[in-house]
């Protein structure tokens, strides 16, 4: 009966029975290194993800923030509901966005202001919610800051100017940042039926500029290589994986790609992650930066404002090529 009771509620997600190879090309960047800038950006161009080390975050806090969120993850449904459902902020299981997406996970989705948490997770919170606002402004606040300094490393290695170009927009007050709390609980059931692996979170690139993610020790995160090769990232639960979003890849007019990325469920652990998104204010335009463009040169793109492309992306499915609406074609670019 648990076993056709889990198939029943899984029928409708994905699987996948292709597997990966293990990514052992992975680049990793320690923050430290003076070669940091010009390995960060020969990564972005080639795989438009990497692994950051020496990174700086107080390894107290990713721990603490990990409490908390299993704290919550381990509450009764009834009790994780009153979160509910993501406006967008809040709880939300199973289905991503409003296009009928549907995941293995469940999520808190959580604004990056300091001064804004969403009241459906203070009620969840109720008897520590300084604990939890605590555990994740101290966490948002030390991954901000070295979201800003590999920013400012990716505008050394490219020499754009002014070298704060694109970390100004995760500073700004405008922001529109926001950061999530995934958690992929196992299903056993499933591949003992069908020896395939459950889709957790579909494949996808990020809308915003970057992504900055960890996550516990348990596989999952996969990427996809340029040639459409699936691979599987070896988890680290000390360090930090950053991809490249459409956003930056707009602002350098291709050069760096945003990468598609999916997460396997595993079907014995669950998997727990955090992610911050970095995103410029909605008004702001989204433009090749001038320095990075040649006398000749023209923009891939169409101009947009990042209010226009969010809104277009969350209306798509998630394997959609978001940025195929705002391509210029061949036509319209000579």
């Amino acid at each position: 009966m648990i076993v056709q009771s889990a198939i029943n509620h899984c029928s409708s997600i994905k699987t996948c029975n292709k597997p990966a190879t293990d990514f052992t090309s992975i680049p990793v960047i320690n923050l430290g290194d003076p070669e940091s800038k010009f390995l960060m950006v020969k990564a972005c161009e080639k795989y438009g993800f990497f692994k950051v080390v020496n990174h700086r975050v107080p390894m107290e806090f990713i721990t603490r923030l990990e409490s908390e969120a299993l704290g919550f993850f381990n509450l009764s449904q009834s009790e994780k509901d009153k979160a509910g459902p993501p406006d967008p902020f809040g709880y939300g299981n199973k289905r991503i966005g409003s296009n009928d997406d549907l995941g293995w996970i469940e999520y808190l989705l959580l604004n990056t202001n300091p001064q804004v948490l969403s009241l459906k997770t203070l009620t969840v919170f109720r008897e520590n919610p300084e604990i939890f606002r605590s555990a994740v402004n101290d966490y948002i606040q030390a991954v901000k800051t070295m979201a800003y300094e590999v920013l400012g490393l990716i505008a050394d290695g490219l020499k754009i100017e002014p070298r704060d170009a694109l970390s100004k927009l995760l500073r700004d007050e405008n922001s529109d940042s926001c950061f999530r709390l995934n958690h992929y609980p196992p299903c056993p059931e499933l591949e003992a039926l069908s020896g395939r692996n459950l889709v957790g979170f579909g494949e996808h690139t990020d809308p915003q500029i970057i992504s900055v993610l960890r996550s516990n020790n348990i596989s999952g995160l996969q990427i996809c290589l340029k040639d459409g090769t699936w691979v599987s990232v070896p988890p680290d639960e000390t360090s930090f994986f950053i991809n490249v979003g459409d956003v930056l890849q707009v602002m350098t007019n291709g050069r760096l790609r945003s990468v598609k990325h999916r997460v396997l469920a595993n079907t014995q652990k669950s998997r727990v992650s955090m992610i911050y998104f970095g995103g410029p204010p909605l008004r702001e335009k989204i433009v090749p930066l001038t320095s990075l463009m040649g006398k000749q040169e023209e923009s891939f793109y169409k101009e947009f404002t990042w209010s226009e492309y969010k809104t277009s992306a969350y209306k798509s499915r998630l394997a959609d090529h978001r940025l195929g609406l705002f391509e210029k074609t061949p036509s319209t670019s000579q």
